[in-house]
């Protein structure tokens, strides 16, 4: 039988892991393996890094652009932005509507928020929700697997804290069947809102189906299937039908919200439990073996003492002895 040595144990294993991550990478590859647009470095005519955007929004799910970058001389955000309007953030790689702002606040209010905490800064009215997936963890990223930000919610409400680099895109004039051949994850959207509809059909008359919702199931299958279409989101074109008639379904407290901070804070407090209980050991048993040791040398000086009075005593009778003797 062959035997391993621990460094090739090491080896494999770590070969393993690598060959695992793979695996999951290609499965859900962010970005689709698409990278962002070229014209994201013009955006509505500011400067900004095509680098950052491609290794923050395809290449990343926990780091964020620089803080206040959207504030920058050559970006200054809000100064391209018209106050008297709505603006639609586009998806920086596959040009899909993720967010609409402001809406339900004023102009300033929304550059007020953006700029105190350095990321555009959304609410769950202005989120185009159909396009954009929110995390349990709080991970923020669209249905084109673009890597967005954190939900980062402030007094109850979800406040979305995104990376301008990864919104700064353009809608995409292509169709729908060759958006979700570039983008294959947006068939899977479609596919979840197909079994939502399919469930909600069979649990609200099961066994019923009439022969007019066999049609329109059929024609519904039949549609996906030639063209590709992609009902579960909102397009650039259907949006800008009517922006107005929009409403999003995100929740105000949705609960997913990363639980790092609160973490690190009951890990920090259980390891200073921890160290206080062994400082308290540690303490206890120095001072008992001190009292311990003191009680030692207390009877070691009590017994010396005896034996040399014992010793006195012997020497007094011997004197005596020898007083009688003479």
């Amino acid at each position: 039988m062959k035997i391993f040595s621990a460094n090739q144990l090491f080896l494999l294993a770590v070969t393993a892991r690598v060959v695992s991550s793979s695996s999951d990478n290609d499965e859900q590859q962010q970005c689709n393996g698409v990278p962002p647009q070229v014209d994201m470095v013009k955006y509505l005519g500011a400067t900004l890094d095509y680098e950052v955007a491609d290794r923050i929004c395809c290449h990343n799910h926990r780091y964020a652009e620089t803080k206040g970058y959207l504030a920058q001389s050559q970006v200054a955000l809000f100064d391209k932005l018209d106050p008297t309007e709505e603006t639609i953030f586009y998806d920086v790689v596959c040009g899909l509507p993720l967010f609409i702002a402001p809406r339900g606040r004023s102009f300033a209010e929304f550059q007020e928020e953006s700029l105190h905490h350095g990321w555009p800064s959304f609410r769950p009215e202005e989120m185009i929700s159909e396009n954009v997936i929110l995390h349990d963890d709080g991970r923020m990223e669209s249905v084109c697997l673009t890597h967005l930000g954190h939900n980062l919610p402030e007094s109850g409400v979800d406040r979305y804290c995104i990376d301008l680099v990864c919104i700064a895109g353009s809608p995409l004039t292509v169709s729908e069947g060759n958006l979700t051949k570039q983008f294959p994850s947006l068939l899977m959207v479609d596919g979840k809102e197909e079994n939502k509809e399919k469930e909600s059909t069979e649990s609200s008359e099961p066994g019923t189906a009439s022969t007019s919702d066999t049609a329109t199931a059929t024609a519904t299958t039949t549609t996906t299937d030639s063209v590709g279409s992609v009902s579960g989101i909102v397009t650039s074109d259907s949006l800008l039908e009517d922006p107005n008639k929009y409403v999003s379904s995100a929740e105000q407290n949705s609960g997913k919200v990363s639980h790092k901070k609160r973490n690190i804070i009951i890990g920090v407090v259980i390891g200073v439990m921890c160290l206080g209980i062994i400082i308290s050991f540690l303490w206890y048993t120095n001072s008992s073996g001190t009292r311990k040791n003191n009680k030692n040398n207390t009877d070691n000086n009590s017994t010396h003492k005896d034996v040399e009075n014992n010793d006195n005593d012997n020497d007094n009778d011997n004197d005596t002895s020898n007083e009688v003797e003479e």
